[in-house]
């Protein structure tokens, strides 16, 4: 069984040698798969994707042609997979439908307090020789604030369960909660433990909110836009560590230029493909406008590349599951992850 692997990282590649407890023959391809680089894959059984690879008909119809019958991804999101492609040319697709929860909530944590406690604007202005102590330097504390987690999955119960360790007051917002009553005496929903509140009482409340859903057209694109901006207190702390889709980033720029929000942070981005993994000589390079003009005007936004399930226990988990999934499927014809 021969794999190619696109987007694996000089670091990385230990881990995909170490975990090999399958002795599958490796192709560990640095570049993420694009139209140009989908010839590595020639020769292959089979294709492991991340999450901005280009997994569309085309790509996928060429692997066929070469005989690969299983294009898998080692993310939670599939959205650069053409499913109905896939399905079409007789293509497995499974995925890796979590990994250590920490990751993202650790970063989205971190984020977040760095924004709170206006670090991002302090260390900007140090850095260009400016140290005085600035009124906009003033802060809350987080201890006596209020976090806003909308997404009660893992993630979000994790990064919720990280506040609450230093005494503030989470609240939640889902779209499925399940209800517990035996564990909430006055019988308000909760999911994973954190206390369910409506998307207009989270906005209202929050100090800091927090996104962990899925991207599902139609259904949270743009879930927080100029509507819900304008509900929030005018210093709230906006994080996004989900998909770039479920905000509407003009709206988010609208907010930061009126002061209707304290600051933005992301690890996501609309057209990050053409983003991540770059070096532009400067800002104003980049083919996003939007993202562009943030950037350049507001010290208190923070945009990180993609890097919250970058961590050694999430990578081992992505490996570890993407290997059990080609296992399974050869040993059985499918698996418990497979989309397709």
């Amino acid at each position: 069984m021969k794999i190619t692997a696109y987007g694996v990282r000089p670091i990385e590649v230990q881990y995909f040698e170490k975990l090999n407890i399958y002795n599958y023959q490796l192709n560990l391809v640095p570049e993420m798969l694009s139209h140009e680089n989908a010839i590595d894959a020639k020769g292959s059984d089979a294709v492991l994707l991340r999450g901005t690879c280009v997994g569309d008909r085309e790509n996928l119809a060429k692997f066929k042609s070469w005989g690969i019958d299983y294009v898998f991804t080692r993310t939670v999101g599939f959205d650069h997979v053409d499913l109905k492609a896939a399905k079409e040319l007789g293509i497995k697709v499974a995925r890796v439908p979590g990994y250590s929860p920490y990751a993202v909530a650790e970063l989205a944590m971190t984020l977040g307090m760095t924004l709170f406690r206006n670090v991002s604007a302090e260390m900007t202005n140090t850095h260009d020789g400016n140290f005085k102590v600035l009124d906009s330097y003033f802060s809350r504390e987080i201890h006596s604030s209020t976090v806003g987690i909308i997404g009660c999955g893992r993630i979000g119960a994790t990064e919720a369960s990280l506040y609450a360790g230093m005494g503030t007051r989470v609240i939640g917002y889902d779209k499925q909660p399940d209800k517990q009553p035996d564990k909430q005496p006055d019988n308000e929903p909760v999911k994973n433990g954190v206390d369910l509140v409506s998307l207009e009482e989270l906005l209202k409340e929050s100090d800091i909110i927090s996104l962990h859903v899925p991207f599902i057209p139609g259904n949270t694109e743009n879930m927080i836009d100029t509507k819900e901006l304008e509900m929030t207190k005018d210093d709230a702390i906006l994080i996004n560590t989900a998909r770039a889709q479920v905000v509407n980033m003009e709206a988010v720029t609208d907010a930061l230029i009126n002061h209707k929000i304290g600051g933005y942070g992301a690890d996501v981005l609309v057209d990050e493909g053409d983003i991540f993994g770059k070096d532009f000589a400067k800002l104003s390079d980049l083919p996003n406008v939007e993202v562009y003009k943030m950037m350049d005007q507001f010290p208190n936004v923070i945009v990180t590349p993609h890097v919250g399930s970058f961590t050694k226990p999430a990578l081992e988990d992505m490996i570890s599951v993407s290997y059990k999934n080609f296992h399974e499927v050869l040993e059985t014809g499918t698996c418990a992850n497979e989309l397709v």
